[in-house]
């Protein structure tokens, strides 16, 4: 999902210990009293990477986090216990001519023992088996043309998988001579293997996620000349009735702020918690800004997890932080797999 340039740092594979973030990140305690507790701050729980992205809680063999560094090629492992190792590489493809990112990019939890993934390097959506690490690609052509490099993925009320697809992955990014599809589009792949596009107006789709009813799907734009946050009003089927702007932080980026638009997560109560210029920027289900967990470097993505749920992991540049909070995320939505029975 990134937009700008990452900061380049040495890979560092051992457990770590838990340590405050070097930059004393801060949280606006008086307009977040009842989603964060007062005086609490970000800890650092993972560094060394060069871009990370794809922060995703898996709860099975004792919880675990995963995130990708998408420039790197690879998907990396942090635990309470284990501290940061390496999961995965390659985790996109394994072809790097042509490539500004050959990656994984956004994860997100599939069926028990599995993960959806953005695949950039093979530029389609995949399932990752997390014990054989046996990937399949579910998406990687619309109208019979290759995709530009997928980013982020949601499953929607009724399992469909959602997904962004803007050329970040691709070397010359709109001008790579690999691109074959002529916009950057938000699609939706259905339990059929179906692939729908659902909004090719915007430069550059990034993160996306859904409210808890499922009736609304958020999806940023990490354009800097456009730094917006969109918001669609869904029906069945995932039939777009309204499309309206919901959050414009383009003042925000053109201020010189670190970061665009990009990943985001929703909790029970339907904030959005979005990842833009400055930080990460909750907002009420109305678009109204509650407050902002501020950074001094570009966040790029956001998911809740942890023991209780209510842990904030965000991936920022070289880092990965987590931030204790009051709330849990939106119940997970278990995507429904083309060509594999899931259960509901």
């Amino acid at each position: 999902m990134r937009g700008i340039k990452g900061l380049c740092a040495g890979l560092l594979l051992s457990a770590m210990a838990v340590a405050p973030a070097t930059a004393a990140p801060s949280v606006n305690s008086v307009a977040f009293q009842s989603l964060v507790p007062e005086g609490s701050k970000p800890t650092v729980i993972a560094n060394g990477l060069k871009w990370s992205e794809g922060p995703v809680w898996i709860p099975e063999d004792g919880g675990y986090l995963l995130f990708s560094d998408v420039p790197n090629n690879r998907i990396h492992r942090w635990s309470a216990d284990g501290g940061q190792t390496l999961f995965l590489e390659p985790s996109g493809g394994s072809e790097t001519k042509g490539f500004r990112e050959p990656g994984s990019n956004g994860l997100k939890r599939g069926p028990t023992g599995f993960i959806i993934l953005a695949d950039q390097g093979n530029r389609g959506v995949a399932l990752l088996n997390l014990k054989t690490h046996a990937k399949r690609i579910l998406a990687e052509r619309y109208a019979g043309k290759q995709l530009n490099s997928p980013n982020d993925v949601a499953a929607g009320p009724d399992g469909a998988i959602w997904f962004t697809d803007p050329p970040y992955g691709l070397e010359g990014l709109d001008a790579s001579p690999l691109k074959e599809q002529r916009f950057n589009g938000i699609y939706r792949l259905d339990r059929n293997g179906r692939v729908t596009l659902i909004d090719s107006r915007l430069t550059f789709p990034n993160g996306l996620a859904f409210s808890p009813d499922g009736r609304t799907l958020y999806v940023s734009s990490s354009d800097p000349e456009k730094a917006v946050i969109m918001a669609y009003k869904l029906g069945t089927g995932g039939k777009v009735l309204s499309r309206r702007l919901f959050a414009d932080l383009t003042a925000q980026a053109k201020a010189g702020k670190p970061g665009l638009p990009d990943g985001m997560t929703v909790d029970e109560r339907g904030n959005l918690w979005a990842t833009g210029p400055g930080g990460v920027h909750v907002l009420s289900p109305s678009g109204h800004e509650i407050g902002l967990i501020a950074h001094d470097k570009p966040v790029s993505n956001c998911a809740f997890g942890g023991a209780d749920g209510r842990t904030l992991f965000m991936t920022a540049s070289d880092q990965v932080l987590s931030l204790k909070t009051n709330v849990h995320g939106t119940p997970v939505r278990m995507p429904a797999i083309p060509g594999r029975r899931t259960k509901p």
